[in-house]
Protein backbone atom coordinates (compact mmCIF):
# COMPACT_ATOMS: atom_id res chain seq x y z
CA UNK A 1 0.00 0.00 0.00
CA UNK A 2 1.36 3.02 -1.03
CA UNK A 3 1.54 5.85 1.61
CA UNK A 4 -0.55 9.00 1.35
CA UNK A 5 1.83 11.40 2.45
CA UNK A 6 5.02 10.07 0.63
CA UNK A 7 7.20 11.08 3.51
CA UNK A 8 11.05 11.89 2.80
CA UNK A 9 14.32 12.97 3.82
CA UNK A 10 13.26 16.32 3.52
CA UNK A 11 9.52 16.27 5.07
CA UNK A 12 10.83 14.21 8.31
CA UNK A 13 14.39 15.94 8.78
CA UNK A 14 13.38 18.49 11.14
CA UNK A 15 10.38 16.46 13.49
CA UNK A 16 13.01 13.88 13.60
CA UNK A 17 15.33 15.84 14.56
CA UNK A 18 13.36 18.21 17.27
CA UNK A 19 12.51 14.55 18.52
CA UNK A 20 15.66 13.54 19.46
CA UNK A 21 17.11 16.61 20.78
CA UNK A 22 14.12 17.35 23.01
CA UNK A 23 14.93 12.98 24.20
CA UNK A 24 18.39 14.02 24.24
CA UNK A 25 17.27 17.03 26.49
CA UNK A 26 15.24 14.82 28.50
CA UNK A 27 17.95 13.20 30.50
CA UNK A 28 19.71 16.27 31.47
CA UNK A 29 16.76 17.62 32.84
CA UNK A 30 15.93 15.05 34.46
CA UNK A 31 19.37 14.84 36.10
CA UNK A 32 19.14 18.47 37.01
CA UNK A 33 15.56 18.80 38.13
CA UNK A 34 14.26 19.18 41.70
CA UNK A 35 11.80 16.54 42.38
CA UNK A 36 8.71 18.92 42.16
CA UNK A 37 8.57 20.78 38.90
CA UNK A 38 6.20 23.39 37.64
CA UNK A 39 3.54 21.99 34.78
CA UNK A 40 0.83 24.58 35.06
CA UNK A 41 0.45 28.23 35.35
CA UNK A 42 -2.42 30.44 35.71
CA UNK A 43 -3.10 33.56 34.30
CA UNK A 44 -0.87 35.93 36.58
CA UNK A 45 2.19 33.74 35.26
CA UNK A 46 2.30 32.07 38.78
CA UNK A 47 3.04 28.21 39.38
CA UNK A 48 -0.65 26.09 39.97
CA UNK A 49 0.36 22.79 40.11
CA UNK A 50 3.37 20.59 40.31
CA UNK A 51 4.34 17.52 38.59
CA UNK A 52 7.23 15.06 39.36
CA UNK A 53 10.49 15.13 38.09
CA UNK A 54 9.87 12.48 35.59
CA UNK A 55 6.83 13.79 34.25
CA UNK A 56 8.82 17.36 33.86
CA UNK A 57 11.52 15.72 32.01
CA UNK A 58 9.84 12.68 29.86
CA UNK A 59 6.28 13.73 29.02
CA UNK A 60 6.64 16.26 26.50
CA UNK A 61 9.18 13.87 24.40
CA UNK A 62 7.16 11.29 24.69
CA UNK A 63 3.70 13.51 23.37
CA UNK A 64 6.09 15.00 20.61
CA UNK A 65 7.19 11.23 19.60
CA UNK A 66 3.47 10.20 20.07
CA UNK A 67 2.08 12.97 17.55
CA UNK A 68 5.39 12.25 15.13
CA UNK A 69 3.35 8.50 15.05
CA UNK A 70 -0.07 9.66 14.46
CA UNK A 71 1.02 11.78 11.66
CA UNK A 72 2.62 9.34 10.12
CA UNK A 73 -0.15 6.66 10.81
CA UNK A 74 -3.20 8.17 10.65
CA UNK A 75 -3.41 8.61 7.00
CA UNK A 76 -3.91 4.59 6.42
CA UNK A 77 -6.74 4.84 8.60
CA UNK A 78 -8.60 7.60 6.97
CA UNK A 79 -11.38 6.64 4.71
CA UNK A 80 -10.52 9.69 2.37
CA UNK A 81 -7.02 8.91 2.62
CA UNK A 82 -6.99 9.09 -1.32
CA UNK A 83 -7.38 12.84 -0.52
CA UNK A 84 -4.25 13.52 0.94
CA UNK A 85 -1.66 13.79 -2.12
CA UNK A 86 -3.76 16.85 -2.64
CA UNK A 87 -2.64 18.82 0.77
CA UNK A 88 0.10 16.52 1.78
CA UNK A 89 2.73 19.76 1.61
CA UNK A 90 0.18 21.58 4.23
CA UNK A 91 -0.19 18.09 5.84
CA UNK A 92 3.75 18.07 6.02
CA UNK A 93 3.95 21.68 7.42
CA UNK A 94 1.23 20.93 10.28
CA UNK A 95 3.46 18.25 11.58
CA UNK A 96 6.65 19.49 11.44
CA UNK A 97 5.46 22.81 13.40
CA UNK A 98 3.38 21.43 15.63
CA UNK A 99 6.28 19.44 16.90
CA UNK A 100 8.35 22.62 16.38
CA UNK A 101 5.66 24.40 18.90
CA UNK A 102 5.89 21.38 21.62
CA UNK A 103 9.43 21.84 21.49
CA UNK A 104 9.79 24.85 22.23
CA UNK A 105 7.07 24.40 25.19
CA UNK A 106 9.45 22.22 26.59
CA UNK A 107 12.43 23.84 26.90
CA UNK A 108 10.56 27.00 27.89
CA UNK A 109 8.98 25.03 30.79
CA UNK A 110 11.91 23.30 31.15
CA UNK A 111 14.55 26.20 31.85
CA UNK A 112 11.76 27.46 34.05
CA UNK A 113 12.04 24.50 36.59
CA UNK A 114 15.90 24.75 36.38
CA UNK A 115 15.41 28.46 37.79
CA UNK A 116 15.83 31.01 34.71
CA UNK A 117 13.73 33.75 34.83
CA UNK A 118 11.14 32.44 31.54
CA UNK A 119 8.18 33.86 31.00
CA UNK A 120 5.95 31.41 30.52
CA UNK A 121 3.35 33.35 31.16
CA UNK A 122 3.98 35.35 28.55
CA UNK A 123 5.38 33.35 25.85
CA UNK A 124 2.78 30.20 25.96
CA UNK A 125 0.02 32.95 24.75
CA UNK A 126 2.20 34.20 22.19
CA UNK A 127 3.47 30.75 20.88
CA UNK A 128 -0.05 29.76 20.76
CA UNK A 129 -0.98 32.78 18.76
CA UNK A 130 1.70 32.68 16.20
CA UNK A 131 0.73 28.65 15.82
CA UNK A 132 -3.05 29.83 15.04
CA UNK A 133 -1.97 32.51 12.78
CA UNK A 134 0.35 29.75 10.40
CA UNK A 135 -2.46 27.49 11.04
CA UNK A 136 -5.16 30.04 9.48
CA UNK A 137 -2.98 30.71 6.91
CA UNK A 138 -3.00 27.41 5.79
CA UNK A 139 -6.05 26.32 6.19
CA UNK A 140 -7.83 26.43 3.19
CA UNK A 141 -5.60 24.65 1.31
CA UNK A 142 -6.72 21.52 3.74
CA UNK A 143 -9.04 19.08 1.65
CA UNK A 144 -12.13 17.45 3.32
CA UNK A 145 -10.63 14.37 5.52
CA UNK A 146 -11.29 12.54 9.02
CA UNK A 147 -8.59 13.86 10.84
CA UNK A 148 -7.06 17.10 10.01
CA UNK A 149 -9.25 20.31 9.99
CA UNK A 150 -12.66 21.75 10.81
CA UNK A 151 -14.09 18.54 11.63
CA UNK A 152 -18.22 18.35 11.67
CA UNK A 153 -20.45 16.63 11.12
CA UNK A 154 -21.78 19.42 8.41
CA UNK A 155 -18.47 19.63 7.25
CA UNK A 156 -17.41 16.37 6.50
CA UNK A 157 -21.13 15.37 5.05
CA UNK A 158 -20.59 18.33 1.95
CA UNK A 159 -17.72 19.11 0.20
CA UNK A 160 -19.22 23.14 -0.65
CA UNK A 161 -19.27 23.39 3.30
CA UNK A 162 -15.89 22.15 4.26
CA UNK A 163 -14.14 24.42 1.77
CA UNK A 164 -16.41 27.36 2.47
CA UNK A 165 -15.82 26.45 6.20
CA UNK A 166 -11.94 26.03 5.87
CA UNK A 167 -11.74 29.27 3.48
CA UNK A 168 -13.63 31.56 7.14
CA UNK A 169 -12.19 29.42 9.29
CA UNK A 170 -8.49 30.35 8.28
CA UNK A 171 -10.02 34.30 8.68
CA UNK A 172 -10.61 33.37 12.64
CA UNK A 173 -7.95 31.68 13.22
CA UNK A 174 -5.58 34.67 12.11
CA UNK A 175 -7.68 36.94 14.15
CA UNK A 176 -7.72 35.07 16.85
CA UNK A 177 -3.72 34.28 16.65
CA UNK A 178 -3.39 38.11 16.82
CA UNK A 179 -5.35 38.45 19.88
CA UNK A 180 -4.25 35.79 21.89
CA UNK A 181 -0.30 36.74 20.84
CA UNK A 182 -1.67 40.11 22.63
CA UNK A 183 -3.78 38.91 25.39
CA UNK A 184 -0.56 38.71 28.15
CA UNK A 185 0.49 42.43 27.86
CA UNK A 186 -3.49 43.28 28.78
CA UNK A 187 -4.43 43.68 32.69
CA UNK A 188 -5.29 40.86 34.10
CA UNK A 189 -9.01 41.12 33.97
CA UNK A 190 -8.91 41.57 30.08
CA UNK A 191 -7.12 38.17 30.11
CA UNK A 192 -9.70 36.49 31.34
CA UNK A 193 -12.69 37.36 29.42
CA UNK A 194 -9.93 37.73 26.85
CA UNK A 195 -9.45 34.39 26.64
CA UNK A 196 -13.25 33.25 26.94
CA UNK A 197 -13.84 35.62 24.18
CA UNK A 198 -11.11 33.87 21.62
CA UNK A 199 -12.65 30.30 22.53
CA UNK A 200 -16.30 31.29 21.30
CA UNK A 201 -15.16 33.65 18.40
CA UNK A 202 -13.51 30.38 17.09
CA UNK A 203 -16.22 27.91 18.21
CA UNK A 204 -18.52 30.80 16.59
CA UNK A 205 -16.49 31.11 13.65
CA UNK A 206 -15.66 27.37 12.74
CA UNK A 207 -18.35 25.03 13.96
CA UNK A 208 -21.58 27.61 14.14
CA UNK A 209 -20.33 28.33 11.09
CA UNK A 210 -20.26 25.37 8.94
CA UNK A 211 -23.99 24.80 10.60
CA UNK A 212 -25.22 27.87 8.89
CA UNK A 213 -23.67 26.68 5.90
CA UNK A 214 -25.04 23.69 5.57
CA UNK A 215 -28.59 24.62 6.89
CA UNK A 216 -28.34 27.12 3.69
CA UNK A 217 -27.06 24.38 1.53
CA UNK A 218 -29.91 22.35 2.59
CA UNK A 219 -32.80 24.98 1.92
CA UNK A 220 -30.57 25.53 -1.61
CA UNK A 221 -29.61 29.19 -0.88
CA UNK A 222 -25.43 28.10 -0.69
CA UNK A 223 -23.68 30.44 -3.00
Amino acid sequence: MSNPIKPSIKTELLPILLLVITVIASFYFYSRFPDQVPIHWNFKGEVDNWGSRAVGAFLIPGVIAGMYLLFLFLPYLDPKKDRYKQFRKVYHFFKAFLILFMAFIYFLTGFSALGYDVKVGVWIPVLVGLLFILMGNYMSKIKSNWFIGIRTPWTLSSEEVWNKTHRAGGKVFIVAGILMAILPFLPLVFQKFGFIFIICFILLGTIGYSYVLYRKEGKGNLK
